[in-house]
């Protein structure tokens, strides 16, 4: 047996359209992940970007169990001496930027180093029902029938 090893070659990338509504942030953020890396792929090959282009949408439709659309906090730093600020879940879902809340979520369960750096970009989350990815023809991947603690009626 020999290891098999993909090259640029080999690599098939494929676009998957997510609706995010309903669905448990944390749950998605793994599926997103694990799809993004290429390791539902039998060719996985840990130091190529062999993953799909994957779209999100309804991204400010998401949920989150127990009381952490209150309670977690995403911090950042100023720069300044005592610069430390933070905001809550739901201040980002309500605001502005509310597609931010998934985007740190995916991000944080990939490891952290170039390539992952570089797989995020084949990442994009939109906050309502529209994308401009139509042209691509992705696939609908149905995240809420893979199991039933994905979805959370609240």
């Amino acid at each position: 047996m020999k290891t098999f090893s993909a090259t640029p070659a080999d690599i098939d990338k494929k676009w998957i359209l997510i609706d995010a509504e309903g669905v448990v942030l944390g749950r998605l953020a793994s599926i997103v992940a694990m799809r993004l890396r290429g390791k539902h792929k039998a060719s996985f090959t840990p130091n190529m970007d062999m993953g799909d282009n994957v779209i999100i949408i309804n991204a400010d439709k998401v949920q989150m169990t127990g009381k952490k659309r209150d309670d977690k906090k995403y911090y950042w730093h100023t720069g300044h001496p005592g610069g430390i600020k933070h905001r809550t879940a739901r201040q980002i879902l309500e605001g502005d930027y509310p597609e931010r809340v998934v985007t740190k979520a995916v991000q944080r369960m990939l490891p952290g180093n170039r390539l992952s750096r570089q797989q995020m970009t084949n990442l994009r989350v939109y906050a309502g029902a529209e994308h401009p990815h139509e042209a691509q023809s992705p696939e609908v991947l149905d995240v809420k029938s893979m199991n039933s603690k994905n979805t959370r009626s609240a």
